[in-house]
């Protein structure tokens, strides 16, 4: 696989996706510190300690850099890559912009996510607009999952919480849990530095 500005062995992710302990590696970091709540868990994306360390050991693989291609069939899409140099591990976040051969590169995430991301509209019409016969991820839920820590959103819909709780369930979580780990992913999200809402969003091109 072939990326402009990636002299790296890339490989395609996808697969991995159904495999357990995925889900827990892409967002327990973003489920924030403990609080009297509890200590965020594998457990909170129905994995265990020993499917997120298995998985773990591919996503980060200095030999493999997984790629998630989310095309799009209205305006722009996105591709995930794991960014497996030895000593300086992260994800990267490329816009892809359809006629174009190339991407740009929007955010990574390391911790934190510099720089300005997508808009709660945004992402949800990325993640509900998959690209018939394109390679990459086409399941709706996994897209928005993927797509989700580039959110950052000044005023997200009432409907958010319930939506990503939604997705989180039909991923794998526990139906008695999905709705505090969407709020705590929200609330993680949320809480980082922002762009002004006037700065726009990537997607419009500002």
């Amino acid at each position: 696989m072939l990326i402009k500005g990636y002299d790296a062995p890339l490989v395609a992710g996808e697969p991995l996706l159904a495999r357990r302990g995925f889900w827990s590696n892409h967002l327990l970091a973003m489920c924030g510190e403990a609080t009297s709540a509890g200590r965020p868990a594998p457990e909170w994306f129905g994995d265990d300690g020993a499917d997120t360390d298995a998985m773990s050991e591919t996503l980060f693989d200095p030999g493999r850099w997984p790629v998630f291609r989310i095309p799009a069939a209205e305006g722009p899409g996105a591709v995930v890559i794991y960014r497996n140099l030895v000593g300086d591990h992260g994800i990267d976040y490329l816009l892809t912009h359809p006629g174009r051969s190339g991407a740009q590169r929007i955010g990574s995430w390391e911790g934190e996510l510099p720089g300005a991301g997508l808009t709660w509209q945004d992402l949800v019409r990325m993640a509900g607009s998959p690209s018939p016969g394109a390679e990459g991820v086409e399941d709706v839920t996994a897209r928005l999952l993927l797509a989700l820590p580039l959110l950052d959103d000044l005023e997200l819909p009432e409907t958010a919480p319930t939506r990503l709780g939604a997705a989180l369930v039909t991923a794998g979580a526990p139906q008695d849990t999905a709705s505090h780990t969407a709020e705590r992913l929200l609330a993680h999200l949320s809480g980082r530095p922002r762009h002004e809402s006037a700065w726009g969003s990537p997607l419009s091109g500002s």
